[in-house]
């Protein structure tokens, strides 16, 4: 499995797919599947049947559906541009990521 770089409350662009350069933020990853929900991106519909138990309406939902990692790409909040994501070791041994345009930390 490889490792995560994209993690949650990220602010990404889709690089490749029906919403290619849409911006959004990370809501879950899922690492285990290699995906990611992003809100209001690679949105669905979802038929519902009405449930009075459970005060469910019928009907059609949108809904957002897991999207692969491999088309995500974080914003630097920096530069505010899509970049590839490093990493940096503190003075104090803690480990952040950097932005390998602007060298930026992002918010770990």
């Amino acid at each position: 499995m490889p490792k995560v770089k994209i993690r949650k409350n990220d602010q990404v662009v889709v690089l490749a797919g029906r919403d290619r350069d849409a911006r959004g933020k990370v809501l879950r990853v899922q690492p285990a599947d290699g995906t990611a929900i992003v809100e209001r991106i690679n949105l669905v519909k979802k038929h519902t049947r009405p449930n009075p138990q459970k005060q469910v309406q019928g009907g059609v939902l949108e809904r957002e559906a897991p999207i692969k990692l491999s088309k995500l790409m974080v914003v630097c909040p920096e530069c505010g541009k899509p970049a590839r994501m490093g990493r940096r070791r503190l003075e104090d041994g803690k480990g952040v990521r950097v932005c390998k345009k602007c060298s930026a930390t992002l918010s770990s």
